[in-house]
C-alpha cells in the first residue's frame, strides 16, 4: 500500500476543516465523464482480447499517420531521419517506423540494445546517442567483431574518452569512427568550443581514429523563454563546430553525419538548419511530454490500459474518516475511488476524463487510487487509460505491446530486453 504521510494528513485534515467555511470560489469544478467512442472501443478490443492487466497498447493507425506527416516533413526538407531506438524499444515497433520513413538510420544508446538490433539489421547505419564506458565499447566488439564495432559511430564527447576509445581500438586491432559530441546550448557535456574540438579531430587523425561526423542535440530550445533566439544560438554553435572540423584539416565535412535535432526540434530543423540529418523518436508515439505546438499535428499513439479493482462510492482515507463529508464537498473529484491493477507509472490518468490521483493517499505501483466525481461511473473490471509521459523505459515495463487496429487487438510486438 501507498504510505500516507502524517504531515499529509495533518495538513490535509485542517484544509478539509477550513474549507467548510471558504468559499464556493474556492472550489475545484466538478470533472469526469466517461469514455469517448474512441476509448469505448479500444477498451472493448482488450476485453476481447482478455488482455485484463496492465497493458501497453499502440494504436497502430495513428502510428503510421504520425510517421507519415513526419515524413512529409523531412522529405520536404530534404532532411534524413535516424529513428531513436531508445524512444521505440520493440524490434518490431521500430521495423515499422523505419519502413514507414524509407531510411535505415538508427541512434542507439546502450551497447545491448546495439547487440540486439545489429542482429536484426546489420546493414543499417548505426550512431551512438550517448557516450558509453569504452568498457561497453570493448563488450560489443568482443560479441559482434571488430568489422561490426568498425561499421558504429561511437559518441565521443572529450578527450580523454577519445584517447580511451583509442587505445582500446589500437589493442584489438579494430576500426574506430568517432561521432564527436558538441554542446549546443543544452550544456549537458560535450565539445563546448571550437578550440578543443579541432584539437580532438587532430588527435584523431593523428592516432588513426576516423572523424565520423558530429551530435548536437538541442531539446531545450522549445523551453527557452525565446524558443527562436535560442535555436539561432544554438545553429550558431553548430556551425562553429563545422567549421572547426574543416580547420583541423577534415576533408569534406558536409559529407559526414552531422546529426541534430530531436523530438522536440526537428521540424525546426526542417525550416532550416546546418545539420544534414535530424533524429526522432518519441514524436512517432507523442507521450505527453512531447505535447508540443510543432507537433500539434501528431496524435497520442500508446496509452497504459489497466483494470479497476475495486471501486469505494464514499471514499475514506486512513486517518482522516471524519472528514470525508468535507473532504467530498470541497472537492467533488474526491467522491469516489477506484484502486486499479498496477500504478505508479510515468503517466497521467487520461480516460474517462476527470480522473487524478491522491494527494493524501499517494501513488502506489501494486493498487493505485484514482479518485473521481459522481460522473465517473467505473465498475470492477472496467478499463482505465494513461496517458504516458515519455517512451523509453516504460515501454519495457509491461512485456509485449498490443498493438490496436481497426477495433480489434491484431497482433503483439515483443519488447526488447530490460537490459537494453
Amino acid at each position: 500500500m501507498a504510505r500516507v504521510s502524517r504531515r499529509g494528513l495533518l495538513i490535509g485534515g485542517g484544509a478539509l476543516a477550513a474549507a467548510g467555511i471558504g468559499t464556493l470560489v474556492a472550489r475545484p469544478a466538478v470533472g469526469g465523464g466517461m469514455h469517448s467512442p474512441y476509448f469505448a472501443k479500444l477498451s472493448q478490443a482488450l476485453r476481447q482480447a482478455d488482455l485484463m492487466r496492465p497493458t501497453l497498447v499502440i494504436d497502430r493507425a495513428r502510428l503510421d499517420a504520425n510517421a507519415a506527416a513526419i515524413r512529409r516533413s523531412t522529405q520536404a526538407a530534404k532532411l534524413p531521419l535516424r529513428v531513436v531506438a531508445k524512444s521505440l524499444p520493440s524490434p518490431a515497433l521500430l521495423a515499422r517506423v523505419m519502413q514507414g520513413m524509407g531510411d535505415q538510420r538508427l541512434m542507439v544508446f546502450s551497447a545491448e540494445m546495439l547487440l540486439q538490433l545489429f542482429l536484426l539489421h546489420p546493414q543499417a547505419s548505426y550512431l551512438m546517442g550517448k557516450p558509453l564506458p569504452v568498457s561497453e565499447f570493448v563488450r560489443f566488439t568482443e560479441r559482434a567483431g571488430a568489422e561490426a564495432a568498425g561499421a558504429i559511430e561511437w559518441l565521443i564527447d572529450t578527450p580523454q574518452r577519445l584517447e580511451e576509445y583509442s587505445a582500446a581500438a589500437k589493442a584489438r586491432d579494430v576500426p574506430l569512427r568517432a561521432n564527436f559530441e558538441i554542446d549546443v546550448g543544452l550544456h549537458r557535456g560535450g565539445f563546448a568550443d571550437a578550440q578543443s574540438l579541432a584539437e580532438a579531430a587532430r588527435k584523431a587523425q593523428a592516432v588513426g581514429v576516423g572523424v565520423a561526423g558530429l551530435m548536437g542535440y538541442d531539446p531545450h530550445v522549445p523551453k527557452m523563454p525565446s524558443p527562436d533566439s535560442a535555436y539561432a544560438d544554438a545553429q550558431e554553435a553548430y556551425a562553429e563546430a563545422i567549421a572547426a572540423l574543416g580547420a583541423a584539416g577534415i576533408p569534406d565535412v558536409r559529407g559526414l553525419t552531422l546529426n541534430g535535432a530531436g523530438s522536440p526540434t526537428f521540424r525546426r530543423h526542417c525550416a532550416g538548419t546546418v545539420a544534414n540529418e535530424v533524429s526522432v523518436g518519441s514524436a512517432f508515439v507523442k507521450p505527453g511530454d512531447f505535447d508540443y505546438d510543432d507537433l500539434a499535428d501528431l496524435m497520442p499513439a500508446a496509452f497504459i490500459a489497466t483494470p479497476v479493482l475495486k471501486r469505494e462510492g464514499d471514499l475514506k482515507l486512513p486517518g482522516v474518516e471524519a472528514f470525508s463529508g468535507a473532504m467530498h464537498w470541497f472537492d467533488r473529484n474526491t467522491e469516489r475511488g477506484f484502486f486499479v491493477h498496477g500504478g505508479h507509472w510515468l503517466a497521467k490518468p487520461h480516460s474517462p476524463p476527470g480522473l487524478q490521483y491522491s494527494k493524501l493517499f499517494g501513488r502506489s505501483s501494486n493498487q493505485e487510487l484514482l479518485t473521481g466525481s459522481h460522473k465517473v461511473d467505473l465498475r470492477p473490471g472496467d478499463t482505465v487509460f494513461y496517458h504516458p509521459d515519455q517512451s523509453e523505459a516504460l515501454f519495457l515495463q509491461f512485456g509485449d505491446i498490443a498493438v490496436y487496429d481497426q477495433g480489434a487487438i491484431v497482433e503483439t510486438w515483443p519488447t526488447l530486453p530490460i537490459s537494453a
